[in-house]
């Protein structure tokens, strides 16, 4: 028996499957730098703190199957390749701007709850 959301399993659950993909650590990071504009692979790594490049690598080749980023290879000497976001990434970036606005604004706040609750008495 699988566990279920509001009747749906959880394996098929629309939002769990995107969650899953947006979620993660670096995925939103990469989406709203894609959001300003086209990036290649070091402007990306340079751009995000802490990253390694495996991950990168990683995250953006998930990012391209799920159809959010386009990858392009140019036929150069050394090879370039540039990210950019599909339509369908695009439609994002309203959510995930939100979202990082309110992570801005309320990052001290959270920090201050947190420390009140690690610092009350047992």
């Amino acid at each position: 028996m699988s566990a279920t959301h509001t009747g749906v399993p959880i394996t098929d659950c629309p939002v769990r499957e995107v969650l899953d993909r947006i979620g993660d650590k670096w995925s939103v990071l990469i989406i709203v730098l894609l959001g300003r504009r086209t990036h290649r692979f070091s402007e990306l790594h340079r751009g995000i703190e802490g990253i390694s490049q495996r991950m990168l690598t990683l995250t953006l080749r998930a990012l391209v199957r799920d159809g959010l980023v386009n990858r392009t290879v140019y036929a150069s000497v050394p090879p370039r390749v540039e990210y950019e976001l599909t339509d369908l990434g695009r439609t994002l970036l309203d959510i995930l701007t939100a979202l990082e606005e309110w992570a801005n604004t309320h990052r001290d706040d959270i920090r201050a709850a947190r420390d009140r609750h690690d610092h009350a008495p047992a």
